[in-house]
C-alpha cells in the first residue's frame, strides 16, 4: 500500500513537470498555472483551518497583501520585468505573514463560529483600505513592470514557480500534519477545552498555524500579480477567493492532505476552462451550474469530501474481502475433515 501510494505520488509529481512541455496552448497553460498557484493556496489554507477546525474566511486579505507587496516593490525597486521579480515572491509570503500576525492576535481569541465573522468583517477592511489609499493605486489599481516574453514561452517560467511554490505546501503540509505541532492542532479541532486541560498551548499553537498558512497564500498572490501584470483591489481583495479555496479543501476532503489539491485541481481548472472557452454569452456562468451540480453530488453521497469517501470505500472493501477470504478458508478447513 505505501509503494502504491509513493507511485502514484511520484506520478503526479512526472505529470505535473512534464505538462508545460506537453501543452503548448498559452490559454491552457494560463489555466494551469492558475490552477497550481490555487492548489498551492487551498493547500495551505487547510493546513490551518483543516486541522485546527477553525474556518477562516478572510485569507484573500494575504493573498491581496502579496500581490500589493510585489507590485509596490517592484515598481520602488525599479525593477526589470523579467525573471528577477520572481525574488519578490517570498516577499509577498513574508508580508503576509507579518499582516497575520495582528489580525490572528485578534481573531482567534474567539471561538469557531464567531471567529468566521471576525475574519470577514477583517478581510473587508483591508478591501476597503487599499480601495481608498492613494500608494494603492485606489480602484485604478497598480501596473507591473512588463515581462517581455514570447507568446509561446511567457507562461512556462511562471508554472514552474507556481509548481515549486505547490510542493513547497505540500512538504509543509505533510511535516505539520506528522509533527508534535500538528497533533496539537488536531487536538484543538476534536475538542478545544480538552486539549487546553491536557496542557497544549492552545493560543499560541492556533496563532502559529495561522500565521504559516498566511505565508504561501501571500506568495501566491504576489506571483499572480506578476502573471496579470495589472492588480486591482477588488480582485485580489476578493470574498470569492476565500470562498473558493473553502469549497477547493471541502470538496476534496477538508483536513486531508490530498483533499484541498484534489478540489483544486478539479475545481480551478474547471472553473478557468469555461471562463476561457464560454467567456461571452448566456454560457457565461456555465462552470457556476457545474459547480453547484458536483457540490450537490458530493454533499449527498459523500459530505466527508471525496478523498475520505473514497478512502472509507477502499477500507470497508479490503475488510469485506478478508472477511470472505476467512470464511472461505474456515470453509475449507471444515470440509477436509
Amino acid at each position: 500500500m505505501l509503494r502504491l501510494k509513493s507511485g502514484l505520488w511520484l506520478l503526479g509529481f512526472v505529470v505535473f513537470a512534464l505538462l508545460p512541455l506537453v501543452v503548448t496552448n498559452p490559454a491552457y497553460r494560463n489555466i494551469a498555472v492558475v490552477t497550481l498557484i490555487f492548489m498551492a493556496c487551498a493547500t495551505s489554507w487547510n493546513m490551518f483551518s483543516g486541522y485546527s477546525g477553525y474556518v477562516a474566511l478572510g485569507s484573500a486579505a494575504f493573498y491581496g497583501t502579496g500581490a500589493y507587496t510585489m507590485a509596490l516593490m517592484a515598481n520602488h525597486l525599479h525593477l526589470q520585468g523579467g525573471a528577477s521579480m520572481f525574488w519578490l515572491v517570498p516577499a509577498g509570503g513574508l508580508a503576509a505573514m507579518l499582516v497575520a500576525v495582528p489580525v490572528g492576535a485578534i481573531a482567534l481569541r474567539v471561538r469557531r463560529h464567531t471567529f468566521v465573522v471576525i475574519t470577514i468583517a477583517i478581510f473587508f477592511v483591508f478591501q476597503l483600505t487599499a480601495i481608498n489609499l492613494s500608494f494603492t493605486g485606489g480602484t485604478g489599481g497598480l501596473s507591473l513592470p512588463y515581462v517581455p516574453w514570447g507568446a509561446s514561452y511567457f507562461e512556462v517560467p511562471f508554472y514552474y514557480v507556481a509548481f515549486a511554490i505547490l510542493i513547497f505546501a505540500t512538504v509543509l503540509s505533510v511535516l505539520v500534519r506528522r509533527s508534535r505541532f500538528g497533533l496539537q492542532l488536531l487536538a484543538i479541532r476534536d475538542d478545544e477545552d480538552r486539549a487546553l486541560g491536557l496542557g497544549v498551548k492552545v493560543f499560541p499553537v492556533k496563532l502559529t498555524g495561522f500565521v504559516m498558512s498566511a505565508f504561501v497564500i501571500g506568495m501566491g498572490g504576489a506571483l499572480y500579480a506578476m502573471l496579470q501584470g495589472q492588480i486591482y483591489p477588488q480582485f485580489v481583495f476578493d470574498p470569492i477567493f476565500d470562498i473558493t479555496i473553502a469549497l477547493m479543501a471541502f470538496f476534496g476532503g477538508f483536513g486531508t492532505l490530498l483533499g484541498p489539491l484534489l478540489g483544486g485541481l478539479v475545481l480551478e481548472s474547471m472553473q478557468q476552462y469555461f471562463t476561457v472557452t464560454f467567456s461571452s454569452g448566456s454560457l457565461g456562468s456555465l462552470y457556476l451550474i457545474v459547480f453547484g451540480a458536483l457540490f450537490l453530488v458530493v454533499i449527498l453521497f459523500m459530505p466527508q469530501g471525496i478523498v475520505t469517501a473514497v478512502r472509507d470505500w477502499w477500507v470497508k472493501r479490503a475488510a469485506r474481502a478478508a472477511r470472505d477470504s476467512a470464511a472461505s478458508d474456515a470453509a475449507l478447513a471444515g470440509g477436509s475433515h
